[in-house]
C-alpha cells in the first residue's frame, strides 16, 4: 500500500494516544529514577524490550534475518536512537528537565528542513510551518519560564538536549529515505532496541552510575510500563506510522508529548496544574490542527 499523503482519523487517534503514552513514560521515568539510574534503566528498557519485539515478531512471522540491505541504515538507526537517549539522561546532569524539553522538541523541525532536501514530496506549506510554530509556542508557554532563571552550565545540558533532538529527528529521516521503510516495523524497532541494548549500559559504567540501587515494588513497575508499554508497543506502532504517513504531519504531534506529561504528572504525582497547562494544551491543539489540514484544492 503506497504512503498516504494526509493524515486520516485512525493515525490522528493514533499519535494523540501515543503521545499520552510518552507522556506518562515522563512520570515513570520519574518514579523508577528513585531506585535505577537513568542511563542503565534505558539499558534495561532496551533488553526487555528487544526480547518482547522478538517474541512478537517471531510469533507473527515477520521475516527478520532475510536479505533486504537494511543492515547498514538499520545500524545507523539504532546508534542514534542510543546516542539520542544518552544525551538526553546526560543532559539533565547540567540543565533541569524544564529547560530541556524546550531543547529536545525542537526535533519536528529538524525533520520538517530534513525533509526539504530528503523528502521533497513531503515539503512544508506555510500553514503548516505557521502551525508548528503555534504548537512549539504551546511548549513555550508551558516550560519557557525556566529560560529566564539563572543558567550557570545548563548551557552544556540546553546543546546536548538540541543535539538529541536532531537524533531523534535524524533516525525518522533514516527510516523514511533507506530500505527501512520497506520492511515491518518490528524489524525496523529491533534494529534500534538492539543497538541500544548494547550501548546504553556500557555508557551507564562508563558515566560510573551505581545501577540498581534501590528496588522497589513501584520502581519495578514503572521499569515494566517503559519497557512493554512505551518501548515495545508504542515504537512499534511509530514506526508502523512512519512507513504509512508523512513524517512531518506525524512529527507535528509530538508537540503534545511534554504537555500529556505535565498533565499526567498533576493527576498521578499531584504535581501543580496551572492555566498555562490548559494554556499550552490549547495552542499546541490549535497548532497540530493548522499543520494537518488539507491541501487547499487548486
Amino acid at each position: 500500500m503506497p504512503p498516504r499523503p494526509h493524515l486520516d482519523r485512525f493515525a490522528m487517534g493514533l499519535m494523540v494516544l501515543l503521545c499520552t503514552v510518552w507522556g506518562l513514560q515522563q512520570v515513570a521515568i520519574k518514579l523508577a529514577n528513585a531506585g535505577i539510574s537513568p542511563v542503565w534503566q534505558a539499558g534495561l528498557r532496551s533488553l526487555g524490550a528487544t526480547a518482547l519485539v522478538w517474541a512478537w515478531a517471531s510469533a507473527r512471522g515477520v521475516k527478520l534475518w532475510s536479505s533486504d540491505g537494511t543492515l547498514a541504515p538499520g545500524l545507523v538507526a539504532g546508534l542514534l536512537f542510543a546516542g539520542e537517549f544518552a544525551l538526553i539522561f546526560w543532559a539533565l546532569e547540567f540543565t533541569t528537565a524544564s529547560r530541556g524539553v524546550i531543547f529536545l522538541y525542537t526535533a519536528p523541525f529538524f525533520v520538517a528542513l530534513g525533509a526539504v532536501w530528503l523528502l521533497p514530496h513531503e515539503r512544508m506549506r506555510r500553514a503548516q510551518w505557521a502551525g508548528m510554530a503555534l504548537a512549539f509556542l504551546g511548549v513555550l508557554t508551558l516550560f519557557g519560564e525556566s529560560l529566564l532563571l539563572g543558567s550557570g552550565r545548563a548551557w552544556i545540558g540546553d546543546l546536548m538536549m538540541l543535539l538529541a533532538a536532531s537524533m531523534w529527528a535524524a533516525t525518522t529521516l533514516t527510516v523514511k529515505v533507506s530500505p527501512l521503510i520497506r520492511v515491518p516495523a518490528e524489524k525496523t524497532l529491533l534494529y534500534q532496541l538492539g543497538v541500544s541494548a548494547l550501548v546504553l549500559p556500557l555508557l551507564s559504567l562508563a558515566f560510573g552510575e551505581p545501577g540498581v540501587f534501590a528496588p522497589t515494588a513501584m520502581v519495578w513497575a514503572s521499569l515494566a510500563f517503559q519497557t512493554v508499554v512505551v518501548a515495545a508497543a508504542s515504537y512499534v506502532a511509530w514506526f508502523w506510522l512512519i512507513s504509512q504517513y508523512p513524517a512531518t504531519r506525524l512529527s507535528s504531534f509530538s508537540f503534545l508529548t511534554p504537555v500529556m506529561g505535565v498533565l499526567a504528572g498533576g493527576i498521578l504525582l499531584g504535581e501543580a496544574l496551572t492555566p498555562a497547562v490548559f494554556a499550552a494544551l490549547a495552542l499546541v491543539g490549535a497548532g497540530i490542527w493548522i499543520a494537518n489540514r488539507p491541501s487547499p484544492a487548486r
